[in-house]
């Protein structure tokens, strides 16, 4: 089969041949229906110093966001069957630390990521452990179904900000992450969600599909411009980052209210300074966001039954597995919201507006 892999430390990806492996105890193979193309394939590709701590498990076929039937059931697999459509959660728990033997998976210290550390979707077949799968409703897009992973992080930021009815929240990015986010706290009750971005009219295109309108391009108006002119009703009580861009974080402090909540979600290739004392000051809290937890899944899953038809909108191009690399690009220059790579026997569309 065909596989887009990370060869070696350096910049770069291969599509290379590779063999199609059963499944192991307690393991599924999956057939990929469609794979999506995040902010860490990217940062793989030009091997960021952030994804260095990938070099022991290379050679590896990256791709982590991903939907696809059961194709074969390994020893002791009890509640999937052949052909039913599922997503998978990419942290794979190593079962044996104490936190794993205790029940607590996920705060498991020895996991690996599907794509990252072990073999990934960017490939006509997948191999993951059956305790990753998680069966989606019946009828939903496949595309759909390959939002899952990012959905989850912004599930997660949101709930990690603790949106409240009522709060005016600020999502700096406008990405896919940025529009989950803002998504759920829309879907929590927030009275007011602006989403802002940088030269991304795309982007923000997609959130009007979404039903959001007040957008914020900081080409068009500097950011601290813009930043001070919505505040001046009142600042925010949420603002969640998911750009990766350390010039952002001052400007969010200062469009945040007293006793605010500022989460960062973006992963930023170094360190970034923060202006300690004003936050001390005004009360603020700086809360980090990463994976959701296990039992957030059926949350976001359940969420994406209820509204596939609006999600559907996020999937803005299809490329096959022979041209991911043009996806990529795609993604790179923020021409597209998500990227999704199909196999090639089942492609048909090459763009979804």
């Amino acid at each position: 089969m065909k596989s887009l892999r990370k060869t070696s430390p350096a910049q770069g990806l291969q599509l290379q041949d590779t063999e199609r492996v059963s499944p192991g105890e307690s393991e599924v193979l999956i057939q990929v229906k469609a794979t999506g193309v995040c902010g860490t394939d990217l940062h793989i590709d030009e091997w960021t110093p952030s994804y260095h701590f990938m070099a022991p498990a290379l050679p590896v076929t990256i791709g982590h966001e991903f939907s696809g039937e059961v194709a074969e059931l390994g020893a002791g697999v009890n509640g999937l069957h052949i052909g039913q459509l599922v997503t998978v959660r990419p942290s794979v728990v190593c079962g044996v630390c104490p936190a794993c033997t205790e029940g607590r998976t996920d705060a498991c210290v020895t996991r690996r990521g599907i794509g990252v550390m072990r073999d990934g979707a960017f490939a006509e077949w997948v191999r993951v452990p059956a305790r990753n799968c998680v069966a989606v409703p019946q009828g939903l897009d496949p595309l759909v179904a390959a939002l899952a992973e990012p959905l989850s992080v912004s599930w997660e930021a949101v709930r990690t900000a603790g949106v409240q009815p009522g709060d005016r929240v600020l999502v700096l990015g406008p990405g896919n992450i940025g529009q989950g986010i803002a998504l759920f706290a829309r879907e929590a009750g927030a009275a007011d969600v602006v989403v802002a971005g940088h030269s991304d009219a795309a982007r923000l295109q997609v959130l009007r599909r979404l039903g959001f309108e007040h957008l914020l391009d900081f080409a068009e108006q500097p950011m601290n411009e813009a930043l001070a002119q919505v505040c001046r009703e009142r600042p925010f009580d949420v603002v969640i980052e998911a750009t990766g861009v350390a010039a952002v974080i001052a400007p969010a402090l200062q469009s945040l209210k007293p006793h605010g909540v500022l989460v960062i979600t973006g992963i930023h290739p170094a360190p970034v300074a923060v202006d300690l004392t004003a936050l001390v000051r005004k009360h603020q809290q700086l809360r980090g966001s990463y994976r959701a937890p296990e039992a957030a899944w059926p949350e976001v899953i359940d969420f994406m039954g209820r509204h596939g038809a609006l999600l559907r909108h996020m999937v803005t191009h299809c490329v096959p597995l022979s041209r991911a690399t043009e996806g990529f690009e795609l993604a790179r220059h923020k021409v597209a919201t998500k990227v999704m790579v199909l196999p090639d026997h089942g492609f048909t569309v090459t763009a979804l507006a």
